[in-house]
């Protein structure tokens, strides 16, 4: 039986740095004087909302999306409503979203009086797929959320080609892939969040292009549902006063815009780091029996917004517990299956009881630090802890 924790562990364990889950001190200290001043001067120019911070992000946004349109607004969540709201989904409407991911995925479906049909995914990619989503297309069905979990992108071209032949609307939540890149058959590449109709973002502080508080994008390349996204954003109205339609209050405030602008033209630098640091955990626990590292979709790159592995025979809690008697923080996404949570018991459209893989994942995930910050004896350690359970 391997330790539960580091007791009786005679491999050599040098001294524990401290270790993060997310370091965005060591970040903000990198670029602390650019951060400070534009945050300055938002606050001298007293333009809180809409300001010129939140046009200029909006238009890089699009820059490095290669997207016609992007709405800023004010969280992931709010994107992935608005987007289903722009859509014009009628009550009783399936959407297909797969059952392993965050809640927000589903929970703005049942909100908007949707039926989320729930569905499994890839086992090594944790992806949802074009062969797990046919099945649940019925004449109900409306729209698919793909989310591309982790940092990698699903296999869109087949999911678009399925979504064509069905007359479905495709929204992709890229709220934890945001760079990673998708190659299709003919060689043509397109960023994740621009492979559909929509795409959904998130600028949760821990995100690979995270702010200081609460923030979320949606992109199109369709001008007219980009002039409806942005009347469901604001309101519902077009003109000042003027409401067509019912729709919400969803901003993305100046000073969050701001340190957007500074993390930006970072962000390629942030997902390169992040790449270098899993293939040092490559290297250093694929040799490990019991424990599967991350897989990548060959047409996709992975911008690793977790690392995340799965421990066979009912050994990851154990790890976990190791490891935090190590000192070293570790997460599970996610210990839940979507089906599985009391506020979604009946609104499933299929009525899931039971989806092998999710089932399995929930039980076998574990994802260790994962950030731009992360430098070699930090991850020296952890593999040196990891290891050592083994």
């Amino acid at each position: 039986m391997p330790p539960s924790s580091t007791t009786g562990d005679r491999s050599p364990s040098p001294a524990a740095p401290n270790i993060q889950m997310v370091d965005l001190k060591t970040q903000y200290e990198r670029m602390q004087e650019e951060v400070d001043q534009a945050v300055l001067e938002v606050i001298r120019g007293g333009a809180f909302i809409n300001g010129p911070a939140v046009k200029d992000f909006q238009s890089g946004l699009q820059d490095f999306l290669r997207c016609k349109h992007v709405v800023p607004c004010a969280n992931g969540t709010d994107a992935l409503q608005i987007a289903l709201m722009a859509l014009g989904l009628k009550p009783g409407d399936e959407v297909i979203v797969p059952a392993f991911t965050y809640v927000a995925s589903a929970e703005v479906i049942a909100l908007l009086g949707l039926s989320p049909v729930m569905v499994d995914v890839d086992p090594f990619t944790f992806n949802v797929t074009a062969e797990l989503i046919e099945p649940a297309i019925t004449e109900r069905t409306k729209a698919i959320i793909p989310v591309h979990l982790f940092g990698q992108s699903c296999d869109m071209e087949p999911i678009v080609r399925l979504a064509r032949r069905h007359d479905l609307y495709i929204v992709e939540d890229n709220a934890q892939a945001i760079g990673a890149e998708y190659t299709f058959s003919d060689g043509r590449t397109a960023r994740t969040g621009t492979l559909g109709h929509i795409g959904c973002t998130s600028f949760y502080p821990s995100k690979n292009l995270g702010a200081y508080g609460d923030g979320g994008a949606i992109n199109t390349d369709d001008d007219t549902l980009a002039d409806r996204l942005r009347m469901v954003a604001n309101h519902g109205q077009n003109r000042r006063y003027y409401h067509d339609v019912v729709g919400c209050n969803s901003r993305l405030d100046s000073v969050q815009a701001a340190i957007l602008n500074c993390k930006l033209p970072r962000l390629e630098d942030y997902n390169a780091r992040r790449r270098a640091a899993a293939r040092y955990y490559d290297e250093h626990l694929t040799s490990l029996p019991g424990l599967l590292t991350p897989a990548r979709l060959p047409a996709s790159t992975h911008v690793y917004h977790q690392y995340t592995l799965r421990i066979d025979g009912d050994r990851r809690d154990a790890l976990q517990q190791h490891l935090h008697a190590a000192g070293i923080p570790s997460m599970v996404y996610y210990p839940v299956p979507l089906y599985d949570q009391e506020a979604f018991r009946g609104t499933a459209a299929n009525a899931i009881d039971f989806l092998p893989v999710t089932d399995t994942l929930c039980k076998e995930v574990i994802s260790l630090p994962m950030h731009s910050e992360l430098e070699e004896d930090t991850l020296a350690y952890v593999c040196s802890r990891v290891r050592a359970f083994f």
